[in-house]
């Protein structure tokens, strides 16, 4: 619950009119950030990684995944048919080229596995995109 807090805390700076979050909608904080943008009234912008995308994630996740996309006003698509990290990491760059400022939930670690959290965040600051790192005190990743 605290990691929901902070992507509501760190909402709650931009104007309605102007607030667009874009998520790649996996489960967990991904599809949390989703949620809180439409929660604030924001418009949902959704970046799928790979045509098999959702198939690979939990089913448990499906439900919450396929309204997430139903509410975004644009969605796009990287071209990658088979969900790798490959295609994870071409998302997140898709992702990182749409925004003005990248909101992470981060522990500050190295990334598990090519395409992960850590990959993302150097990659948007190698573009000049600010980073604002969401990561309650005292927290640890499973």
């Amino acid at each position: 619950m605290q990691v929901r807090d902070r992507l509501d805390t760190a909402l709650q700076v931009y104007d309605v009119d102007d607030l667009c979050g874009v998520s790649c909608i996996a489960d967990g904080p991904d599809a949390w950030f989703a949620e809180a943008v439409l929660d604030h009234g924001g418009r949902l912008e959704v970046v799928v990684p790979a045509e098999e995308y959702r198939a690979g994630l939990p089913e448990s996740h499906h439900a919450t995944h396929d309204a997430l996309l139903a509410q975004a006003t644009e969605v796009h698509h990287t071209g990658e048919r088979e969900s790798t990290s490959r295609a994870h990491m071409r998302g997140s760059e898709i992702l990182v080229g749409l925004v003005d400022r990248l909101i992470a939930v981060w522990d500050g670690q190295p990334a598990r596995g090519y395409g992960g959290t850590a990959d993302v965040v150097a990659y948007a600051r190698s573009a000049g995109v600010p980073v604002e790192v969401v990561w309650p005190d005292g927290a640890t990743r499973d």
